[in-house]
């Protein structure tokens, strides 16, 4: 026998290699927990979003896009686009302040401020909406100083946006923190030795090494604040055209009867998140093979 043929016999060492590529057989126990999760994942994620596509098309294409290009639709979906953006960009920046001072220095309260932050994870968003009113309120805690200012807050975008970028708060500095945590001191002292500032370093090393946990939390902020709607209702007042987000607008066209209209919102609000969800996925496998 050739040596071409021992290689490939039962036992030889490229079988062996191409199941070790494989990877071990799984056994029946180990598929049939695979089936549950799968069928698990089909029927809480896929079968809502076919359903909702399903029904925002029941009279048509053009019904939908009728719907989805009317002026009240328009109208809310920008408005909750811009919240989305204003609340990413604040939580961006202050999360990334709020992530560093948590894992770099120690202080006194800092356990206090670390559970404070998962705050609008166990309050809900309608006691969230409840609260700015006290604060902003007729007769709330900080009236007169916003009446002083000539601002309105409740019932206006700058409640709005106050609540959405409260509920969305805690996604960038979560995502961060682990990764700062692993990333030490090291890289940042030998830059500090070569002669960088500390500003110069945070943008050439700190920066670099925490942007995939970074833009995870900025998608997940984004993605969250596009979704809102119990702060929002609170605070709104829901107004046409003025105060009425995208989730509004699909109250207000259940509420109406407008079954279609509210499917078809639905269906671009689930699709907006799940675009950019699947974008920083594709980037971060592209920046892995570049890598």
């Amino acid at each position: 026998m050739s040596t071409s043929d021992s290689t490939i016999k039962p036992g030889g060492p490229l079988l062996n290699q191409a199941r070790a590529r494989r990877g071990p057989r799984l056994s029946f126990i180990e598929r049939v927990l695979i089936g549950v999760v799968v069928l698990y994942a089909a029927v809480l994620l896929l079968g809502p979003l076919a359903a909702l596509a399903w029904s925002s098309l029941v009279d048509g294409a053009g019904e939908f896009v009728r719907q989805v290009t009317s002026p009240d639709a328009l109208s809310s979906l920008k408005l909750t686009l811009m919240l989305a953006a204003g609340a990413t960009i604040i939580n961006t920046v202050f999360g990334l302040c709020v992530a560093w001072i948590l894992v770099r220095d120690g202080f006194a309260g800092q356990k206090i401020i670390n559970g404070l932050v998962d705050l609008p994870f166990a309050v809900s968003p309608v006691i969230a909406g409840f609260m700015l009113i006290l604060l902003f309120g007729r007769g709330g805690w900080l009236t007169p100083i916003i009446d002083w200012l000539g601002i309105k807050v409740v019932f206006a975008v700058p409640g709005m946006l106050i609540a959405t970028t409260f509920i969305s708060l805690p996604f960038v500095i979560r995502e961060v923190m682990p990764v700062l945590s692993q990333l030490g001191l090291e890289q940042e002292n030998a830059a500090y030795t070569m002669g960088a500032g500390k500003l110069q370093t945070f943008w050439r090393v700190t920066l670099p090494a925490v942007r995939w946990g970074l833009l995870y939390g900025v998608s997940l902020t984004f993605a969250r604040a596009v979704g809102e709607i119990g702060a929002v209702l609170v605070v709104s007042g829901g107004v046409s055209h003025l105060t009425e987000t995208s989730t509004l607008f699909i109250f207000r066209s259940l509420d109406d009867r407008n079954y279609v209209g509210a499917y078809a919102m639905a269906v671009v609000l689930a699709a907006i998140t799940f675009v950019i969800l699947m974008l920083m996925e594709s980037l971060k496998k592209r920046s892995e093979a570049v890598d």
